[in-house]
């Protein structure tokens, strides 16, 4: 398996490089307004999905940025991620966020069905540029 991350274009991009951290939050913007492309057509599953996929990529971005490396899959990020917050109890403020959109949108509503409440899975999807920022302003500030 190659460890050199690629953006949604399929672009490699060489790990730990500046270029790696902008092209994961260049993905996570253009996935987070994929997904309100989706809520515009009322599909609330896909719009979900486009969301969670926002928040991971923003999540790798930060963790590009803090560590020079690239996780390879969804539990390598969560783990990486946990990583962090250990050290920067700023960061640490991100988690729970993660874990909800992990759990609430790509879990429940994504792959289950179960969107309801549905102004909570509205209110995430477009939360999900709050966290893109959050994570873009947490990558650009230097480790603890």
């Amino acid at each position: 398996m190659s460890n050199v991350p690629t953006n949604v274009e399929g672009v490699g991009v060489p790990e730990g490089s500046p270029n790696g951290v902008e092209a994961a939050f260049v993905d996570a913007r253009v996935m987070h307004a994929m997904a309100l492309e989706r809520l515009k057509a009322s599909d609330i599953r896909d719009a979900a999905e486009k969301a969670w996929c926002a928040t991971k990529r923003a999540t790798e971005g930060l963790i590009i940025a803090r560590t020079g490396r690239s996780p390879d899959k969804s539990p390598d990020t969560t783990r990486m991620l946990r990583e962090l917050c250990l050290d920067d109890p700023q960061v640490n403020q991100l988690r729970p966020r993660y874990s909800i959109a992990r759990d609430e949108l790509h879990g429940d509503c994504f792959y289950s069905g179960l969107c309801d409440p549905l102004e909570d899975t509205l209110r995430l999807i477009r939360g999900t540029s709050d966290y893109i920022d959050e994570a873009e302003r947490l990558a650009a500030l230097p480790s603890v």
